[in-house]
């Protein structure tokens, strides 16, 4: 005999499909809660069980051998018409089994028993079963033990539902960030071209040094999908790669890093300075498109503390430089320490000039302390 229809049927089937799960591969998770219900009932069958328009198909099972089944012999389409649980002591008695093919073969399917899986707006799509070939009955404890992993297998499949829609919303707000920050990068280059006063363009570049930042920091992040957490080795050769395509041609950038772990906040600091170094030494280090290369080290200690060391090897700072003016843009540095909780350290000479700082690697804190610029040194 086979199963009508569910009343709701064409909601049910829309509802299957949203999960996008028919015909996937199979995974360790459904089988595991499969082989559990088998093991617990004491069952040579048991099947994760979904019922499509004209199939049952399963995600997972043992005993079986096979993936997929037709309708006509389904019993997981009649129970799915019935409560949440549904046990059969013998198939062989119940009107809706007694001439199914799969009950009366040898050896047939005599007892079975399964819980729907249901959303949560109550559409039934499918059963975790088990089966077995002799007429038996389970304990309460078995019963229970299979409507618990049902409720596992719904947690599964809503879980992985939610990480796809997830994924879609992301990419989506990642498009339209990346588009923000390209426009706003453009706008802040053509105002700062407009600018008379040193110091308007010279904020203006602050800015736009930010936004590069954070523009770096963010295709880091979309490239990863790291969460919070950044691999800042990585991140800082993502901010050579956009310094590359603005140097002078006689001018190299080298990166040389360790893997280290810091927070995104950490991160957008870090990569501030290094843009800024980096776009002081291509406008003063190297005059008269003289040669050069700059140079970032990043590297750690096991005890958390970062280091960062940024050099070139161009002509050094004017002898008049001092930490609160000059082309290192200090605001910039000493907004950046702050953030960072550290001391950085300015060397200059003849050879060229390095920046270096040390901090410890932040573990979600959000803690910022003031920090203090040493002295520029001749």
């Amino acid at each position: 005999m086979e199963a009508d229809l569910h009343p709701r049927q064409a909601e049910r089937l829309a509802a299957l499909r949203s999960y996008e799960i028919l015909d996937t591969d199979r995974e360790k998770d459904f089988d595991d809660i499969a082989l559990l219900a088998a093991s617990i009932c004491d069952s040579p069958i048991a099947v994760v069980n979904l019922i499509d328009a004209e199939r049952q198909w399963f995600k997972a099972e043992t005993g079986l051998g096979v993936r997929e089944t037709p309708l006509a012999t389904s019993i997981c389409s009649h129970v799915i018409l019935e409560n949440d649980f549904v046990e059969i002591e013998d198939t062989l008695e119940d009107p809706r089994m007694v001439d199914n093919p799969l009950c009366c073969g040898d050896p047939g399917l005599r007892f079975y028993a399964g819980a729907i899986l249901k959303t949560k707006e109550g559409l039934p799509l499918g059963t975790l079963c088990v089966l077995d070939h002799q007429p038996r009955t389970l304990t309460p404890l078995q019963r229970d033990a299979i409507r618990v992993l049902a409720n596992q297998v719904m947690a599964q499949l809503e879980m992985r539902r939610a990480l796809r829609v997830a994924g879609m919303l992301r990419r989506e707000v990642d498009h339209r960030v990346k588009n923000s920050l390209q426009s706003l990068s453009s706008f802040i280059r053509i105002q700062g071209r407009t600018l008379q006063s040193d110091d308007a363009r010279a904020a203006v570049a602050g800015i736009g040094t930010r936004i590069e930042a954070v523009a770096a920091l963010h295709e880091q992040l979309y490239r990863t999908d790291a969460g919070p957490m950044v691999d800042l080795a990585s991140y800082i050769r993502n901010v050579r790669d956009y310094l590359v395509g603005i140097a002078p041609e006689t001018v190299t950038i080298d990166v040389e890093a360790e893997p280290v772990v810091v927070s995104s906040r950490q991160a957008v600091a870090v990569g501030t300075l290094v843009n800024e170094f980096v776009a002081n030494s291509f406008k003063h280090a190297f005059p008269d498109q003289r040669p050069g290369r700059v140079l970032i080290a990043v590297d750690a200690d096991r005890d958390g503390t970062v280091r960062i060391v940024s050099s070139d090897n161009g002509v050094g700072l004017p002898a008049d430089a001092d930490s609160g003016s000059g082309g290192l843009g200090m605001k910039i540095a000493e907004l950046v320490c702050m953030e960072l909780r550290c001391d950085l350290d300015v060397e200059s000479s003849p050879d060229g000039v390095s920046i270096r700082l040390e901090f410890p690697a932040d573990r979600g804190s959000g803690a910022v302390e003031k920090s203090v610029l040493k002295p520029v040194s001749a």
